[in-house]
């Protein structure tokens, strides 16, 4: 199927490119999955990793938890949070965990989430809670999404007297949608129910305030879309709330937490021999960001990823997901597939056009997840426009 028309791509900042490190071969449209670290970060972080082998027991023992306090602050500010609030965790599933494994709940609680959500996040709930007789509740969303307060009315048809936790994404990893966190958050403080929010493809694509969120505990992955090195993640627990976390890991610091005001952090801080680099580079992240005017490079991105949306939904003539709004996507966004187009991709697109991008089938809705960073040309978007055109 031909489209009658074909507006221009247009991204103004090509010259960042060149700070990445993927191969010119390929077309990486799938940063959502693992990221990409820019190549003045990922020199900091190996920096720090040649230190740490000129001498383990001075770089371990003296100067790490000074170094990860440096790199933390820097995130802790741009999270509007204090510094002593947050942990660094390996990764977003990570940080999910040590919050399931915490949580006191009883036979017959409710935990309330979307149909949305990551797999690895739902084993984690449904691991921790299942057996103990803890119904965990994937409620089911409009899909398309139309506005916020229809979407959070709409969740609110799941709870019940017995639901005691609500846990979303903030961006969600097979339908790249934005959930409105702020107006969930709220609507659960004034219920008494408490909030855990899965942000694993948050920092770096849209701005975050934990203060003004009012959530109970996030947690979000650095190394995607903050592009910090792979293995960074943080942990936040809301004032008051941070003692309640329980280690995964016991080391050294759970012998230390006989003061309860660094309880949170001697438990997480410290969990055994590790290679701390990525952690301490957190804040060559942000700063890398800053440096380049990131909310120009988000815009560039939003323009291209909405202009390559409508090609798509123009060429298969299927309806839209949400509306065309940073409200519902930012640099991550999928569309609907043929299921015959879908399927024949998912054999070509990699071998044929050295095209990098997920095709999730989600809840049986065939779709294609772009994730459009610093480095994508509108030459990419041409790449895949024309290799689904010629499989439609």
């Amino acid at each position: 199927m031909a489209t009658q028309t074909k507006p221009s791509l247009t991204l103004p900042l090509p010259e960042l490119a060149s700070q990445f490190m993927l191969k010119e071969d390929i077309v990486f449209l799938n940063h959502g999955s693992f990221g990409a670290c820019p190549r003045p970060v990922f020199e900091e972080y190996q920096r720090w990793q040649r230190e740490l082998e000129g001498d383990p027991v001075d770089f371990i023992g003296r100067r790490t938890q000074d170094l990860m306090l440096e790199s933390k602050q820097e995130l802790a500010d741009y999270l509007n949070t204090p510094v002593e609030q947050l942990v660094f965790v390996p990764n977003a599933t990570y940080g999910i965990n040590v919050v399931a494994r915490s949580l006191q709940l009883e036979p017959g609680d409710e935990i309330l989430t979307t149909d949305h959500e990551y797999g690895a996040v739902n084993n984690t709930w449904r691991f921790n809670f299942e057996k103990r007789g803890v119904k965990y509740i994937n409620h089911p969303m409009p899909f398309p999404m139309t506005t916020p307060e229809e979407f959070v009315d709409r969740f609110w048809e799941g709870i019940t007297p017995r639901t005691k936790v609500i846990t979303f994404s903030h961006i969600t990893s097979p339908t790249a949608l934005i959930f409105p966190a702020e107006l969930i958050c709220k609507r659960a403080k004034e219920s008494g129910i408490l909030t855990v929010i899965d942000g694993a493809h948050a920092p770096g694509q849209i701005d975050i305030d934990l203060t003004a969120m009012g959530v109970d505990y996030y947690t979000g992955n650095a190394h995607k879309w903050l592009t910090a090195p792979k293995g960074s993640a943080f942990l936040y627990a809301a004032p008051g709330r941070e003692n309640e976390l329980e280690p995964l890991v016991v080391s050294h610091g759970w012998s230390r937490s006989h003061d309860e005001q660094s309880k949170f952090l001697d438990n997480f801080n410290w969990t055994g021999t590790m290679d701390p680099s990525a952690y301490i580079s957190v804040g060559a992240a942000v700063r890398f960001q800053r440096e380049n005017n990131w909310p120009a490079v988000r815009a560039a991105c939003h323009a291209l990823a909405s202009q390559t949306r409508d090609r798509i939904n123009e060429m298969t003539g299927l309806e839209p997901v949400c509306p065309d709004s940073t409200e519902w996507f930012s640099q991550m966004f999928v569309a609907r597939l043929p299921k015959e187009t879908r399927e024949k991709l998912q054999e070509v697109l990699w071998p044929e056009f050295k095209i990098e991008v997920p095709l999730p089938l989600w809840n049986d809705e065939p779709l294609i997840r772009i994730s459009v960073q610093a480095y994508n040309t509108p030459e990419d978007m041409e790449r895949l426009l024309g290799a689904i055109e010629k499989y439609l």
